[in-house]
């Protein structure tokens, strides 16, 4: 990947200081309430159904302290009350109380006017081409702040994946699906593959399989997104990360095979630089097969 130019960087932070200033994230007394921004983001977040603690820190990447600060100054005045979830005694759990519940809808009406105000100096063209570029600009943060780490085959986190990822393609495919057919930990692992999950706010929301087919090929298995973190470009990056993993192996070339309902996943993998060729295996799910060559690691980037 390539490095983030200054002029980039420069455009961000000129961008944030202008929106932080016109919407008022820097008044102690946000859309004229009395409380900071932090405070009001806070009482959105717990909303109508209640969040944990620990959701709350990983949902706003708050400090604990922080956030416990917060919370009973919000408890003081009386807007939030704490109790112990149900079916686990170690975890917080935060519901607005009835005066939380007005103040959000108040909150909720005087951002909604802030936000049109905003809007109102623009005539229609421009304000469709801002909302435009702010669901680009909102679906590309988000993507930037995912992350694919390599885990092991065999841990939570990636058999959550392929649980959802099974789940998902039984309901697509008019034969089902059998989860005897994915994957084993030990095809994942150490020098005959890798397993990656992608996490966004410390939650698993993607996964995919690397194992060795033959010599100096390697196979590509079970790419998946969650329903919530689709159409931001994961999945590619998914792809992008195990075809590294299999540059790193000595893998020269990569292959997988893809079911005739998944035409989506097709498309992807045809513009990522994957070719069909002949059947390579027996996978009674399978109707295309694709393979790519890959540079050797180290040298130069794989094309995207």
């Amino acid at each position: 990947m390539e490095p983030v130019s200054a002029d980039q960087v420069t455009a961000l932070r000129r961008f944030n200081r202008y929106f932080t200033r016109r919407i008022g994230a820097l008044d102690d007394h946000y859309l004229g309430q009395d409380r900071p921004l932090g405070e009001a983001r806070l009482l959105f977040e717990i909303g109508g159904t209640g969040a944990s603690l620990r959701e709350l820190r990983a949902r706003l990447g708050l400090d604990a302290g922080y956030l416990s600060r917060m919370m009973r100054a919000l408890e003081t005045q009386g807007l939030v009350r704490l109790s112990v979830h149900p079916g686990d005694s170690r975890l917080r759990v935060a519901d607005l109380t009835a005066a939380g519940r007005a103040e959000i809808k108040e909150q909720n009406r005087l951002a909604d006017a802030l936000a049109a105000g905003l809007l109102s100096g623009l005539d229609a063209p421009r304000r469709a081409e801002l909302t435009t570029a702010l669901d680009t600009a909102h679906r590309l943060l988000r993507l930037a702040a995912i992350t694919v780490e390599t885990v092991d085959g065999a841990s939570p986190d990636a058999r959550a994946c392929l649980d959802a990822y099974a789940a998902d393609i039984d309901e697509r495919f008019p034969e089902g699906f059998d989860p005897a057919t994915l994957v084993r930990p030990h095809e994942v692992s150490g020098d005959a593959g890798a397993f990656l999950v992608a996490y966004e706010e410390g939650r698993p929301v993607g996964c995919g399989a690397l194992r060795r087919l033959d010599p100096g090929a390697g196979e590509i298995r079970h790419v998946w997104v969650d329903p919530g973190a689709r159409r931001l470009g994961l999945g590619r990056r998914i792809l992008d990360g195990l075809e590294q993993r299999a540059a790193e192996r000595g893998f020269t070339v990569v292959r997988l095979d893809t079911h005739a309902a998944l035409t989506e996943a097709q498309e992807m993998y045809r513009a990522c630089g994957y070719t069909e060729i002949p059947r390579y295996d027996d996978n009674v799910y399978a109707a295309h097969w694709f393979e790519k060559r890959l540079p050797a690691a180290g040298r130069e980037p794989l094309a995207r």
